[in-house]
């Protein structure tokens, strides 16, 4: 994205101080009403630890085992709070360790500023020690991207990186610093960026659009809307209750827009998508209006797309206008913040309450309760199951909680099942399925809502992608709850294997570790649960900890995850078993 102008907020004038270029870099992040960091010190980017030395009454610096936990950890706290998440490393490998994170954040439109460290000035491009070109490796996963190479820039560049991670639709920015720009003296003042001339992350609403999309919801007799994380990131939550409520209409959700309606709300029909309920994925292909708001029509969502929604006329509430039309034609694109394309056409629109297109909902989830969920939740076969476990940790959270997921079965276990009550309770790598996001995501969750729980949910292959961020929990002493459902593979592959490839286990089985004595050696409380009969104890005891705790249940080998899409086929072509 090119950037070449940017205005400020006029404020007072505040009195400058001769500051070096790295304590710069921390009266910056003050001035922007960061309290905690997440980061990795290292050669390039020593003078700013040294400067942050000095804050740390102001700036809570958190050390985590590896520089891609402090990427998904800045994720989890930005998830939960709203607030732009903050990651430091050095250059090098400190920078490129980010790389996963800031890719994640960026497909997921997470509010990050990456802040790394540079060689001097005068070695770029001489292949330094530890030098790599980390502004042009990131320029495709970043919202922008800057180096600093004179300490000058520093108040201003920081200020236009909160403002593009923030605004419009939220991202991932990084800028790079030489390590002769920390060092170098200015006079700081510092004033917040209010709007950049070639960056417009606000279209102006069409107010006849509205009308036109009132019209058609108005006069729908099976419409159906799909969320996205938009509604929450646009602060909407609460308007886009009143409008499914006044309109009638049933809504279902993608995995990243889950929470910002109440699991329990009853025009909430479920998860669309590749293991989405059965209800609102055959729907979709029956529904005469698809009210898009806030969500992309991700090929997860949407499946074969010469299929997908093709009687339906399509409604697109978005703030990117990247993604109209990208995927999925628009009739009717509404450009602009939820929050306020929501609030004109919840003036627009007419009551209704559409119960025989509801009861079709209801019929197939009735379908989809006795091939699916009944089996899920059957407590008289062998061994556990995933939904089980879900199931348990609902009954102690009362939906309270803050549940943050990885990447694989048990995410889907988790979506499907997991009851929210309130909005940015959801914590998932979405668009580029990380494995190893939920330990440290975790971390940043707990750290930005400390008043809430936070459970995270793992699968034993992705938790040992980032294993080593125990060290974490136990250095800050973050009472995070981890629960590892173990089933000795990597699930979601193994999955597809049984059903697409004749059953060959290719190099998905897991040979595991005793994860309970590593989570001692880190001082964690920890326990296992291999019987149905231990779960309930197993759970009240983790639950009511008021210190970190470790829990692994070991759970049916090979129970797989349904409904599902197969890759290629129609959201109508979905199956049961």
């Amino acid at each position: 994205m090119e950037v070449k102008t940017a205005s400020f907020e006029k404020v007072q004038t505040q009195t400058t101080t001769k500051v070096s270029g790295a304590e710069a870099v921390i009266k910056c992040l003050l001035e922007e009403g960061v309290d905690t960091i997440y980061g990795y010190p290292g050669g390039a980017i020593m003078p700013v630890y040294d400067e942050l030395y000095k804050y740390q009454d102001k700036l809570h610096h958190v050390l985590t085992r590896h520089e891609q936990g402090a990427t998904h950890a800045a994720q989890g706290y930005a998830r939960v709070t709203g607030k732009v998440g903050v990651a430091v490393a050095t250059s090098g490998p400190g920078a490129t360790n980010l790389v996963t994170g800031i890719a994640d954040a960026q497909i997921d439109s997470t509010p990050m500023v990456c802040i790394t460290g540079q060689v001097g000035s005068h070695l770029l491009g001489s292949d330094a020690f530890q030098e790599t070109d980390i502004v042009g490796i990131s320029t495709p996963i970043t919202k922008w991207n800057y180096q600093i190479t004179k300490a000058e820039e520093i108040p201003e560049i920081i200020a236009k990186a909160f403002y593009i991670a923030r605004s419009g639709r939220p991202g991932p920015v990084l800028v790079d610093i030489t390590k002769d720009a920390q060092f170098a003296s200015i006079d700081f003042s510092y004033k917040k960026c209010s709007g950049i001339r070639s960056y417009n992350p606000y279209p102006e609403v069409n107010l006849a659009q509205v009308q036109k999309a009132a019209e058609a919801i108005n006069n729908a007799k099976k419409p159906l809307i799909v969320w996205g994380q938009g509604v929450i990131l646009g602060g909407a939550e609460d308007l886009f209750k009143q409008v499914v409520e006044k309109s009638g209409v049933p809504a279902a959700w993608t995995i990243l827009g889950l929470s910002a309606l109440p699991t329990e709300h009853p025009l909430n029909v479920g998860m669309v998508g590749m293991h989405g309920n059965y209800g609102p994925n055959m729907l979709t292909n029956e529904c005469d209006v698809l009210i898009a708001i806030g969500m992309r029509f991700d090929d997860r969502v949407t499946g074969n797309l010469e299929h997908y929604a093709k009687q339906a006329k399509v409604i697109h509430f978005e703030i990117d206008p990247a993604e109209i039309n990208k995927n999925v034609h628009a009739d009717i694109p509404v450009l602009g913040n939820v929050k306020e394309t929501l609030k004109t056409l919840l003036e627009l629109l007419k009551p209704n309450k559409h119960e025989s297109w509801h009861q079709q909902f209801k019929d197939m989830y009735k379908t989809e309760y006795e091939k699916v969920i009944k089996g899920n939740m059957d407590v008289t076969k062998a061994n556990l199951g995933m939904g089980e476990v879900i199931q348990e940790i609902n009954n102690f959270s009362n939906g309270d909680a803050v549940i943050v997921s990885d990447v694989g079965q048990h995410q889907m276990a988790a979506c499907r099942y997991a009851k929210f009550n309130f909005t940015r309770s959801n914590v998932t790598s979405g668009g580029l399925g990380t494995m190893g996001f939920a330990l440290p995501a975790a971390i940043g969750a707990k750290m930005g809502a400390p008043q809430r729980e936070v459970v995270a949910i793992i699968g034993d292959g992705g938790y040992q992608m980032t294993i080593q961020e125990l060290g974490t929990i136990f250095q800050t002493k973050v009472p995070v709850k981890i629960v590892v459902l173990n089933n000795g593979f990597l699930g979601m592959v193994r999955q597809w294997q049984q059903l697409f490839f004749d059953k060959r286990y290719a190099s998905t089985e897991m040979v595991n570790p005793d994860f309970v004595t590593i989570a001692k050696g880190y001082h964690i409380k920890a326990n296992q649960v291999t019987e149905r009969s231990q779960l309930k104890d197993a759970i009240k005891e983790m639950m009511e900890s008021k210190d970190a705790y470790f829990l692994e249940v070991k759970v049916e080998q090979e129970e797989n995850v349904f409904p599902m899409i197969p890759t290629g086929a129609a959201v109508s072509e979905i199956l049961l078993e």
